[in-house]
């Protein structure tokens, strides 16, 4: 059996989540009662979003590698970043751990691919929409990416930071965070939504709004986690 290893804590819901969805999903595919291997590492979320903050990326590279190691001398096969903001750094890391790696983008475009989406929308922390690792990813395969207004940005961004992260969910956050995707349906014309932000589908936990499907990130990595698990 493969092992596989998590960078989690970043967030601590979400990282539960994985471990919830990991097991879920290997065990519908091994009847036998079996359970997954699974390490995790629970990182310092604090100094990562400070470094972020400050664009120190050699920082967060080198902080992640390092516990991305941990994970290889604790026995695992392969390893994941639990969470969508720190893939800001995960090229570096792929060229420098030890570990082979499971992107969360390049799955998550892959199942954009499968579902035939021509425009997705993004929601995520500010790093992520105003950074180059989803776009990059994505225009390999000709898929544009359509990121919120600036207005909104900020919203989805304060939100996820002084709520999601702090295991705060309300249902007036909800609304307003689907009539974002209102209006870009109308206004940008997207027919899908990625979650890139995997407190976001704590909060969305439909599998679709007003005819636009929501895309739980955690979920669809979870798929190729567990596909690694077994292969």
């Amino acid at each position: 059996m493969k092992t596989v290893g998590l960078i989690g804590g970043t967030g601590p819901e979400s990282t539960i989540e994985y471990y919830r969805y990991i097991i879920d999903g290997y065990r519908e595919r091994q009847p036998d009662g079996s359970y997954p291997s699974i390490i995790i590492n629970s990182v310092d979320l604090n100094r990562l979003i400070t470094w972020i903050n400050a664009g120190e990326l050699r920082a967060i590279a080198d902080y992640l590698a390092g516990e991305i190691e941990r994970l290889a001398r604790a026995g695992a096969d392969f390893a994941a970043l639990a969470a969508n903001t720190p893939h800001i750094v995960f090229d570096q890391l792929r060229e420098r751990v030890s570990l082979p790696l499971v992107s969360i983008v390049e799955a998550a475009c892959d199942k954009v691919q499968a579902l035939g989406l021509e425009r997705p929308g993004l929601f995520g922390t500010r790093f992520t929409m105003q950074g180059r690792f989803y776009p990059d990813v994505f225009s390999r395969s000709g898929v544009p990416l359509i990121m919120p207004n600036e207005e909104e940005q900020a919203f989805i961004h304060e939100k996820y930071f002084g709520e999601l992260l702090k295991n705060i969910f309300t249902p007036e956050t909800r609304a307003q965070l689907l009539e974002i995707v209102d209006r870009m349906k109308q206004r940008d014309e997207i027919d899908g939504l990625i979650l890139a932000g995997t407190e976001l589908p704590l909060l969305l936990r439909d599998a679709e709004h007003n005819g636009i499907p929501l895309l739980d990130t955690t979920r669809i990595h979870v798929e190729k986690i567990v596909a690694r698990l077994l292969s």
